[in-house]
Protein backbone atom coordinates (compact mmCIF):
# COMPACT_ATOMS: atom_id res chain seq x y z
CA UNK A 1 0.00 0.00 0.00
CA UNK A 2 1.38 3.38 -0.81
CA UNK A 3 1.88 5.71 1.93
CA UNK A 4 0.02 9.22 2.22
CA UNK A 5 2.13 12.23 2.71
CA UNK A 6 0.67 15.31 4.00
CA UNK A 7 4.09 17.42 3.78
CA UNK A 8 6.55 17.25 1.43
CA UNK A 9 10.17 18.08 1.43
CA UNK A 10 11.70 18.75 -1.78
CA UNK A 11 15.97 18.62 -1.02
CA UNK A 12 17.65 17.03 1.15
CA UNK A 13 19.03 20.16 3.16
CA UNK A 14 15.68 21.44 3.68
CA UNK A 15 14.75 22.26 6.94
CA UNK A 16 11.12 22.29 6.84
CA UNK A 17 8.29 20.49 4.87
CA UNK A 18 5.63 21.83 3.33
CA UNK A 19 1.97 20.48 4.27
CA UNK A 20 -0.39 19.68 1.19
CA UNK A 21 -3.55 19.45 3.65
CA UNK A 22 -4.33 21.16 7.05
CA UNK A 23 -2.80 19.29 9.87
CA UNK A 24 -4.24 19.56 13.19
CA UNK A 25 -1.73 20.21 16.46
CA UNK A 26 -0.32 16.74 17.82
CA UNK A 27 -0.43 14.85 14.47
CA UNK A 28 2.32 12.14 13.50
CA UNK A 29 3.22 12.57 10.12
CA UNK A 30 5.74 10.85 7.68
CA UNK A 31 7.71 12.46 4.87
CA UNK A 32 10.01 11.34 2.65
CA UNK A 33 13.23 12.64 2.87
CA UNK A 34 15.69 12.14 0.19
CA UNK A 35 14.84 7.97 -0.01
CA UNK A 36 14.16 8.11 3.82
CA UNK A 37 10.44 8.16 5.52
CA UNK A 38 10.99 9.97 8.85
CA UNK A 39 7.80 10.32 10.85
CA UNK A 40 7.62 13.45 13.02
CA UNK A 41 5.26 14.54 15.46
CA UNK A 42 3.50 18.20 14.99
CA UNK A 43 3.13 20.29 17.89
CA UNK A 44 0.86 23.15 16.31
CA UNK A 45 -1.97 23.42 13.54
CA UNK A 46 -0.54 23.67 10.16
CA UNK A 47 -2.75 25.41 7.72
CA UNK A 48 -2.05 24.55 3.98
CA UNK A 49 0.60 25.56 1.98
CA UNK A 50 2.58 26.59 5.52
CA UNK A 51 5.47 24.80 6.61
CA UNK A 52 6.55 23.50 9.90
CA UNK A 53 10.36 22.34 10.97
CA UNK A 54 11.59 19.03 10.15
CA UNK A 55 15.34 19.72 12.48
CA UNK A 56 16.03 22.03 14.99
CA UNK A 57 16.27 25.36 14.59
CA UNK A 58 17.98 28.23 15.70
CA UNK A 59 17.39 32.14 16.46
CA UNK A 60 19.51 33.32 13.34
CA UNK A 61 19.56 30.12 11.51
CA UNK A 62 18.74 30.03 7.80
CA UNK A 63 15.51 28.55 6.64
CA UNK A 64 15.55 26.09 4.11
CA UNK A 65 12.32 25.18 1.78
CA UNK A 66 12.51 23.69 -1.41
CA UNK A 67 17.19 23.61 -1.01
CA UNK A 68 16.77 27.66 -1.36
CA UNK A 69 17.26 29.75 1.73
CA UNK A 70 13.87 31.62 2.09
CA UNK A 71 14.48 33.51 5.88
CA UNK A 72 16.17 33.78 9.37
CA UNK A 73 14.80 32.25 12.31
CA UNK A 74 13.85 35.21 14.68
CA UNK A 75 13.72 32.90 17.60
CA UNK A 76 14.75 29.14 18.29
CA UNK A 77 12.04 26.39 16.51
CA UNK A 78 11.85 23.08 17.53
CA UNK A 79 10.53 19.92 15.19
CA UNK A 80 7.60 19.78 14.33
CA UNK A 81 6.74 23.60 15.27
CA UNK A 82 4.83 26.02 12.72
CA UNK A 83 7.27 28.20 10.99
CA UNK A 84 5.94 31.42 9.14
CA UNK A 85 5.84 35.08 9.71
CA UNK A 86 5.83 35.21 13.35
CA UNK A 87 8.85 33.43 13.52
CA UNK A 88 10.49 33.96 10.04
CA UNK A 89 12.26 37.25 8.66
CA UNK A 90 12.69 37.06 4.98
CA UNK A 91 16.13 37.88 3.82
CA UNK A 92 15.42 38.49 0.12
CA UNK A 93 14.92 41.74 -1.60
CA UNK A 94 14.88 43.41 1.72
CA UNK A 95 17.30 46.87 0.98
CA UNK A 96 18.02 47.44 4.49
CA UNK A 97 19.91 44.70 5.26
Amino acid sequence: MMAKFRAIVMKANDNVATVVEPIAPNTGVDLKVGEETVSIQVSEAIPFGHKFAIREIGEGDRIVKYGEVIGLATQNIKVGQHVHVHNLESCRGRGDK
